[in-house]
This record gives structure tokens, sequence and C-alpha cells, in this order.
């Protein structure tokens, strides 16, 4: 009889125990999915505001695309001129342009396209290949690091500093700002206000004093605070003016000084409205400092995005965000494909 119950026993903690586990093995699928759909949900809202972002831009881009591959059958040589010229309206240059076609001219030779239908998708993969983003580009969200954002007057560096700033602190990340932009008091106003919005501390200093001593104390906080990313916001300053360059330089100096071990992250923001200019500039500051990226601001206000492409091609360094909107949400880390996709395919969804 005890064997009989004891036999039953074993047998009703087994089927307890395979229920609990057949419960865990659906709740963690469920979880899976959830986070799954979760995830796709957050892709296709990026995605959404990428294409709405770029509809001015995809307007240039698509109409004049669409102009060439549908006025030719075959693919001549003034089909490959006149895809030239629609490119470099787009703003990327004759150089970038120039190399694009060559590129594309060996894809159909090795491909053997023959329809153009076929060599624009390759026009989206080549577009997309240019762009290359490296796996590990983010890695300095991870901290600890420092990031140092540059760039001229006008092109929105400090809104940058505090969407990335908000970004971060979403994420989990212990995030502190320094206002190294001394010359602009606003700028500094400007930094503290994102800093409450994000819930980050802002080290700033007295107006007009040197942007180099911000920098320093804001290095000495972050290792004080356990901060896994400071970002630096500094004083806008034309790449021609060898004094304000020269003091970037010296920024520099100051944090592979004072925290050597921290990853670094050497960002520059163009406003893409500018155009060749945006070029121009990026060149410039690469002369002085390391970039490891670029920022592209104010994409949803320009009618040619192609300089996405050139900046990306012409200096070999990654475009890691853009901005397609006011919001703290229309900071959007960069992504080739998406991009492409939303430059070349589908032009006549979104665009109303």
């Amino acid at each position: 009889m005890w064997s009989w119950k004891k036999k039953n026993n074993e047998e009703q903690e087994q089927t307890v125990q395979e229920t609990a586990e057949q419960s865990y093995e659906e709740t963690t699928e469920q979880s899976a999915e959830s986070a799954e759909t979760e995830q796709n949900s957050e892709s296709e809202s990026m995605w959404t505001r990428l294409k709405k972002g770029l509809t001015k831009t995809r307007k240039n881009i698509v109409y004049g695309i669409d102009t060439v591959f549908g006025a030719y059958d075959d693919l001549t040589e003034d089909f490959f001129d006149d895809l030239e010229e629609q490119l470099i309206m787009a703003d990327l240059g004759v150089h970038a342009a120039e190399e694009v076609l060559a590129e594309l001219r060996d894809m159909v030779k090795d491909e053997r396209i023959r329809s153009t239908d076929d060599c624009r998708s390759a026009l989206a993969r080549l577009i997309a290949s240019k762009m290359k983003v490296d796996e590990h580009a983010y890695d300095y969200e991870n901290g600890p690091s420092v990031v140092l954002v540059t760039g001229v007057n006008g092109v929105g560096k400090t809104t940058f500093c505090g969407k990335l700033a908000a970004r971060l602190r979403d994420e989990g990340k212990k995030v502190i700002l320094a206002a190294a932009d001394t010359f602009r008091a606003a700028a500094t106003e400007q930094l503290i206000m994102w800093g409450e919005r994000a819930g980050c501390e802002v080290i700033s200093g007295q107006e007009g004093s040197d942007p180099a001593s911000v920098i320093f104390d804001a290095l000495h906080a972050a290792r004080a605070r356990h901060a896994d990313v400071l970002i630096c916001d500094t004083a806008g300053r034309l790449n021609n003016k060898k004094n304000l360059m020269n003091e970037l330089d010296k920024i520099d100096r100051v944090i592979t000084r004072e925290l050597p071990e921290y990853r670094r992250e050497n960002l520059i923001v163009l406003d893409a409205t500018t155009g060749q200019n945006a070029l121009s500039q990026a060149r410039d500051f690469s002369e002085v400092s390391d970039l490891t990226g670029i920022v592209l601001t104010k994409m949803d206000g320009t009618s040619k995005g192609g300089i996405a492409v050139a900046i990306a091609g012409e200096l070999n360094v990654p475009v890691k965000y853009v901005g397609v909107g006011e919001t703290k949400e229309d900071l959007l880390k960069f992504d080739p494909q998406a991009f492409s996709s939303a430059m070349f395919e589908g032009g006549e969804d979104g665009d109303e």
C-alpha cells in the first residue's frame, strides 16, 4: 500500500514538474515572441520615420532616377551618362558619381544584367555597400567612453548632444554632458535644458572660459561618477579659422592625456542641406581630428540626400546618425540598407 502511494505521489510530482516545465517553456516562448514583435515594431517604426523624413530627398532622387530608367529600354552609353548626371544633381558630387557609375558598369558586366529594373536594383545595392557601417560602430555606447562632438555653427551640434544623451539614458546608460561651447551662452542653457529632460548631469563653466578647462572638469566628473558615456559639446568653428581648429586639437590632447583608457568617439555634425559644402567641412575637420563617425542633421529638409554617399565614400568615415525631425525619436542610427531602400524603392508611396 505504501509502495503504491509512493509511486502515485511520484507520478503526481512528475506530472506537476512536467506541467511547470511546459508552462515555463510556453512563457519563455511567448516572451521571446513578444520581444521579437516589439523589436520588429520598433524597426518598422524607424523605417516609417526614415521614409517620412526623407520625403524631399526621395522625391528629388527617385524622380530623377525614374526619368532615366523610364526613358531607356537598353543599358546604353547615353543611359549611363544620364544616370551619372542625375546622381550629381542629387549631390553625390562628380567624384562619387563617377566612382559609382564605374562600379555599376562592372556589376552590369559581371552579373550579366540586361534590364533596367535589375540595373536599378544593382544601383541600390551598390549605394548601400558604399555606406557600410562596421558592426562595432556603436560599441562606444557601452562605455566607458568620451564622445567629442564638432562642427561649424548652426548645424545642430547641441541639439544632437541632447538627443543622443536622451537616447542613451532611455537605454539605461549613465550619461554626463559637457557644455564646452563657452562662447555662446545660449548653447550652455540649451544643453542644461536637454540635461534636465534626459536626467543627465551637465558640467559647464563661465561664459568665455577656456573650453578645454570645462572638458577637463567633465572628464574627472565622468570618472568619479562612473559614467558610461561623456558627451562633449564644442563651439561651432569655421573650418578655415586656424586658431579655433588649434583649440579643438588642444581639447583632443586633454582627453587623451586625462582618460587614455576610455573609448574615443569623434563625431562631426553636418547640415545635410548644405550639400557639397558639408563635404568640404568634413574634409577639413578630419585633418585635425581622427573622425570616427558622421552625423547628418536636417535630412528631412533637404532634397539632395546623396551627400551622405559622397561623404562616406570619399572620407571613408561612416555616417552613424541621421536627423529626420525635431524629437529625440527622430535621431536614427544610420542603416545603409534602409537608407538605400528608402531612396530607391517604392518611390510613389509616402511621397504625397
